[in-house]
């Protein structure tokens, strides 16, 4: 246990350091964009006078103590977007749901069926249901998540030929309907079907390539040599032996991939108008809202440096050899 504290410890510090290698980028890199940004707040009617009037103050000190008083309030919970004329946490704080909702929707399906599909597919190395299985997951491994949704959206919600449009092409509930009715969830369940099966499809390609690839280093190994010799059938040798050892890889890389399907989400919500964080970001670059985009990064970044050292902590707990 001495071993996993101080592998935590040395995590955590290094991620430490990364959050503040991040806030540096992230207040440097918007005060280097041109521009009056106050200039865009013209168009917002709910920030009054005096608002505006301590955010001129602010703009016009130095950029040394506007950066001390930025790492004083990293979140600066008093800046608003331009585009709305609210808090930026509030108006993040709308999405969050809708993005979560989404990306732990098509987490779950890419990793169950990702991960099912890897071990067959090693366990069988060579056979029909490998060499199929291996050429979609490589051809979608490759696919961009926007085309794909595209495609989706052709084929599923436009219809061609005799067969008709099943699912919506955008939104994340019908108008006018209420989500905390049964209407209103299996409304929510149909509108989440396109882009949560477009975002599921590249990463359960990814788990399943991985695990493939683990499965079938694990069947040269001798423990499973010795399985055999017992009499342990291959069910209970694949199930009670290998899947547990091969999975290692898998989960590591899920556990990193978590942060990063945000990036996927951002085109995926923009094809399908999905009112998430990724439509969120993709409206505050069109109309350079920058307090907003500024917010965004730092959450963005911050879920990435926290599942990293969720996912190292987790590989420590798994297989002690890490921690040295």
């Amino acid at each position: 246990m001495a071993g996993l504290g101080r592998f935590t410890a040395r995590r955590l510090l290094s991620g430490l350091g990364t959050l503040i290698f991040v806030l540096f980028v992230n207040f440097f890199l918007f005060q280097l964009l041109p521009g009056d940004p106050l200039a865009r707040y013209k168009g917002a009617r709910e920030i009054s006078a005096a608002d505006l009037a301590k955010l001129r103050e602010e703009l016009d000190a130095p950029v040394w103590e506007q950066f001390l008083n930025y790492l004083k309030d990293p979140l600066q919970l008093d800046q608003y977007s331009t585009i709305q004329g609210k808090p930026v946490w509030d108006v993040i704080g709308a999405a969050v749901p809708w993005t979560l909702f989404l990306l732990g929707t098509a987490t779950l399906l890419a990793t169950v069926i990702g991960i099912w599909i890897g071990i067959r597919a090693g366990w069988n190395r060579g056979s029909r249901f490998d060499r199929v299985s291996t050429g979609v997951t490589l051809f979608l491994y490759a696919t961009p998540e926007f085309w794909l949704g595209l495609i989706l959206i052709l084929v599923f919600s436009t219809g061609i030929g005799p067969f008709p449009g099943i699912f919506p092409s955008g939104s994340a509930i019908g108008s006018g309907v209420d989500p905390w009715t049964l209407e209103g969830l299996i409304s929510i369940a149909f509108h989440t079907v396109l882009p949560a099966s477009a975002l599921a499809a590249v990463y359960l390609a990814d788990y399943s390539l991985i695990m493939r690839a683990s499965m079938v280093d694990e069947l040269g190994q001798d423990y499973l040599m010795t399985a055999r010799a017992k009499g342990l059938m291959d069910r209970a040798i694949r199930r009670g032996h290998a899947v547990p050892n091969a999975s290692l890889p898998t989960i590591t890389l899920i556990f990193l991939n978590i942060g990063f399907v945000f990036g996927g989400a951002i085109t995926v919500e923009t094809v399908f108008s999905y009112p998430g964080l990724g439509l969120l970001t993709w409206n505050a670059i069109q109309f350079q809202d920058l307090p907003l985009l500024q917010a965004i990064f730092l959450l963005f970044s911050v879920t990435v440096i926290v599942f990293n050292i969720i996912a190292d902590l987790l590989i420590a707990v798994v297989d002690p050899r890490i921690r040295v």
